[in-house]
């Protein structure tokens, strides 16, 4: 009787040798490239379709439902019924371009925050070739044998074939809050999902242990492709600044709508055409709803994350650029970020000699000899990275592969150690034990080769490995630690060696052990970080060093990179705890070390209780839960687990510090482009409504008709919005502190300059009127250049957007090109419709001579320099002119 499973058994009912056997998988060598090339043209890639595109009728209807097409449609229709063809087809007209504009910037800012998740690419460390190697997670296939460590996403479906302690997240796929222990023996094969131990899936991520698996379905094929569901996709939603953006908007719908009925019914009470202050009520409400403002604010946002993504910093939330501008505080991990993370072996201490330079000239006696290949032997063993040549890149964690690199240049490969010593388990690290331990045949015995924080293995060695195993009692402890303490002072990261040997391969891993010495490995701190640091401080941002290294080493490279911390500004392990429940001052501490994850956590509710506004680094598993507590999860983009990655909201993607700073600094001038162009649009839409309002409640005719403000919307609400937009900010936007996130778009201050310069520019129009009079023009002569010096006005507005403190000729709105091909468009789509019959004849314009442009140029530049001449008057008093900031 054959005893071959069937063939359409499930995986996790077959044993480890019959998976293999189907796949077609090696587990030392896993699959040839050429193999897997022809299997990713059989599956193709390991992909899911992403969420449904935003297309473009969806954003046809979604403009279509706006207010401010209802109001336009309103008007249409009042235009038909009185009879009013004209007016009818250009209201039409206008609401048309003014939703391809919306309909056209909508889906390029959308499409833009969509490309940016193909810069997030995502690896797997594979078996190819005989050899352990990167590669893009798409590129995976069934059958290829993957290595899984803690805080890695599961990036396809696989069979587990080895692990080691090993728990999996899989509440993205099953629900399940809890993590799932899993193991590598078959199941039966009616075991529900969930209980599928022999299995990981994609879209799951390992919270602890190691792992080794062979993919058995890719793409669709995964049981999370099965739903089509995509557990990495970035969240949807707009963020508070869309939402703040939105409410001012709706506000002002209510208000104008309100004021529009008034004067409309002021108007008839006058006596004024019924169907023009019809029109003109609807105009004016039209005229005073910066329906920009959504559709700039978000294509801002989406320039603005590109422009991070080109610094490093990736950003997939909205959310989250508006909150960088607020940052009051950085708690900043320190290997990799403030570091250069390139480990290097500095120093061996053997616990049968004295202590050794890596690389020093100088021979060791026979008895250091024989206990530096000890201690070097075990570092080289007890490790989960993978290097073929010490010039290699290599896989897995930096230190760890600075280990082997150090083996091999000591002539001790792991491969060669392998063969003599065959691995037999795996015990992965834990921040529990804060150790890790594998497990080699030895002859009929087995070899326990340990390596971890020095104060745990010290607690757990019972010899040490002079004059061949000497009991280590409390005194011989203390001495290692002082020994220590004083590697950790020269600035190095320090990492204790051990072993054991037993009969038994399955013997508890942490006791017993013989202390055989300590290893120093040096990471360099980065040259531009101090300069980073410094722009810090003067932003008024804190940066506080948050580390599960030794305080000695810490304090070491805190004082190397310029964070000027004194020994009382470091607190150590359950001090931190402490401080991060209310004891103590925070504001005196500078150094974090010996922190576990859950201090981690303590600390940035601690701060943020405190009032900060708190960005937080990690690269972690265990880092998850405070990167998603904090205002600014930042996670690594290099060296980060994938768990990480999932719980931040900034990704750098060179793992740098400085790019921290940067990805600030864009925040800030992020927010004040769109308080820069917020002000701008309202103001022009306030000088609008003051025109006509006051003209209506003044008895005068109207000096601009309600077509000639649908048309000055659709110019000055576009393109001069946009152009502010894309400012690059002043130079001296860290050199001020942080703003406060409860802070208004517009505040009272805000206001008040709006009103002025709406004032200003109304004031401008009505003197064109009353030079007209006075110039004997006829009445569309003087609508044409009431309508002209309105539009000239407004243009002349944007220069009013500098910040207080820049120069007239000199400033961020002078020096932004876009500002100049926006005027010189806008002037453009002004001067030519008078020139043009059937636009005149629709506007009310006539073709104006060379009076009457004099006379347009020169009213439309007033308010601006008027307001120019404040701003110089107001600097020279004790009414300066940064008192009412547009923006800080």
């Amino acid at each position: 009787m054959s005893t071959e499973p069937a063939p359409d058994t499930p995986y996790h009912a077959l044993s480890r040798e019959a998976v293999l056997a189907r796949l077609g998988g090696s587990v030392a060598g896993g699959l040839s490239e050429a193999e897997a090339a022809t299997r990713l043209a059989r599956f193709g890639r390991n992909s899911i379709a992403a969420k449904q595109r935003l297309g473009a009728l969806t954003v046809v209807l979604r403009q279509l439902r706006s207010p401010v097409v209802f109001l336009l449609g309103g008007a249409a229709v009042l235009a038909l019924v009185f009879g009013e063809i004209g007016d009818a087809a250009a209201i039409a007209a206008i609401l048309l371009l003014n939703a391809l504009i919306g309909v056209f910037t909508e889906i390029k800012a959308a499409r833009s925050i969509e490309s940016l998740r193909a810069l997030d690419t995502r690896s797997a460390r594979v078996r190819r070739d005989g050899h352990e190697r990167q590669v893009s997670a798409e590129l995976l296939v069934p059958g290829d044998i993957v290595v899984l460590d803690a805080g890695d996403a599961v990036p396809a479906d696989m069979r587990l074939l080895e692990c080691s302690n090993l728990q999996v997240d899989e509440s993205t796929l099953t629900g399940e809050s809890v993590a799932v222990a899993k193991s590598a023996a078959p199941v039966p094969e009616a075991a529900r999902l969930g209980d599928r131990h022999a299995m990981l899936f994609r879209g799951t991520a390992l919270t602890r242990g190691l792992a080794l698996g062979i993919v058995t379905g890719t793409g669709l094929a995964t049981e999370i492709g099965k739903v089509s569901r995509l557990v990495a996709e970035a969240g949807a939603g707009s963020s508070p600044l869309e939402r703040k953006l939105a409410r001012l908007s709706a506000q002002l719908v209510w208000a104008v709508t309100a004021l529009a009925v008034v004067l409309s019914g002021v108007g008839l009470l006058t006596g004024k055409d019924p169907l023009l202050m019809v029109e003109a009520a609807i105009a004016l409400a039209v005229a005073a709803i910066p329906e920009g403002l959504p559709i700039v604010a978000t294509l801002t946002l989406a320039r603005g994350m590109w422009r991070m993504a080109r610094q490093n910093a990736l950003v997939e939330h909205l959310s989250a650029v508006e909150t960088l501008g607020a940052t009051t505080l950085i708690l900043t991990d320190k290997t990799g970020t403030l570091t250069e993370n390139r480990m290097a072996v500095r120093s061996y201490w053997p616990a049968s000699g004295r202590q050794h330079d890596a690389g020093a000239g100088e021979p060791p006696s026979a008895a250091d000899a024989a206990g530096l290949a000890a201690l070097v032997e075990v570092a080289v063993l007890c490790n989960g990275a993978a290097l073929d040549d010490a010039r290699a890149e290599g896989a897995g964690d930096p230190m760890e592969r600075a280990l082997l690199r150090a083996g091999l240049e000591a002539g001790r490969s792991r491969e060669a150690l392998l063969q003599r010593f065959p691995l037999v388990r795996q015990v992965a690290f834990d921040t529990a034990t804060r150790m890790m331990a594998t497990v080699h045949a030895a002859g009929d015995a087995f070899r326990y080769a340990i390596k971890g924080a020095p104060e745990a293995v010290l607690q757990a060695c019972s010899f040490d490995a002079r004059d061949g195993a000497t009991p280590l009692g409390a005194a011989g402890r203390a001495e290692w630690l002082r020994r220590v303490e004083a590697m950790a002072e020269a600035g190095l990261r320090v990492l204790a060696c051990a072993e054991r040997t037993d009969p038994r391969p399955d013997a508890a891993p942490y006791a017993g052990l013989t202390f055989l010495g300590l290893i120093g490995l040096e990471d360099p701190a980065r040259s531009d970080v101090p300069q980073a640091i410094e722009a810090c401080h003067r932003a008024g941002i804190r940066v506080v060093m948050v580390t599960g290294d030794h305080a000695t080493t810490a304090l070491s490279i805190s004082r190397t990179i310029g964070l000027q911390v004194g020994e009382e500004g470091v607190a150590e392990g359950v001090d931190a705890a402490h401080l991060a429940a209310g004891i103590g001052a925070l504001d005196r501490i500078g150094v974090f070390a010996r922190v576990s994850p859950q201090e981690k956590l303590a600390i940035v509710r601690a701060f943020q209780s405190a009032g900060e506004i708190v960005a937080m680094t990690g690269d972690g598993v265990n880092d998850a839960p405070a990167l998603r507590q904090a205002d600014i999860g930042v996670a690594m983009g290099r060296r980060g687990t994938d768990v990480a990655r999932e719980a931040a909201a900034m990704i750098l993607l060179d793992d740098a510090f400085p790019t921290i700073v940067a990805a600030i600094r864009e925040g800030r001038v992020i927010f004040g482009n769109i308080r820069r162009f917020a002000a701008y649009l309202l103001a022009c839409n306030l000088s609008e409504v003051l025109v006509v309002g006051l003209a209506v409640l003044s008895s005068l005719p109207l000096p601009i008709l309600p077509l000639q403000i649908l048309y000055l919307n659709l110019i000055t609400d576009v393109f001069p919005a946009f152009a502010l937009a894309l400012g690059e900010g002043e130079g001296n936007v860290l050199a001020r502190p942080p703003r406060d996130p409860r802070e208004p778009i517009l505040g009272r201050p805000q206001w008040l300059r709006l009103l002025a310069q709406g004032l200003l520019m109304t004031a401008g129009v009505f003197l064109a009127m009353w030079a007209s009079g006075g110039m004997g023009l006829s009445p569309d002569e003087t609508v044409t250049v009431t309508f002209l010096t309105l539009a000239v006005t407004q243009l002349w507005q944007v220069f009013n957007m500098r910040a207080g403190a820049s120069g007239i000729l000199s400033n961020e709105i002078t020096r932004n090109p876009w500002i100049w091909a926006a005027l010189a468009l806008c002037l453009a789509l002004l001067a030519l419709p008078p020139y043009i019959p059937p636009l005149a004849g629709v506007l009310g314009v006539v073709p104006p001579d060379a009076g009457m442009w004099a006379l347009v140029l020169g009213l439309g530049a007033l308010p601006m320099l008027a307001w120019q001449v404040a701003i110089s008057i107001s600097r020279k008093t004790r009414f300066r002119h940064d008192d009412l900031p547009l923006w800080k």
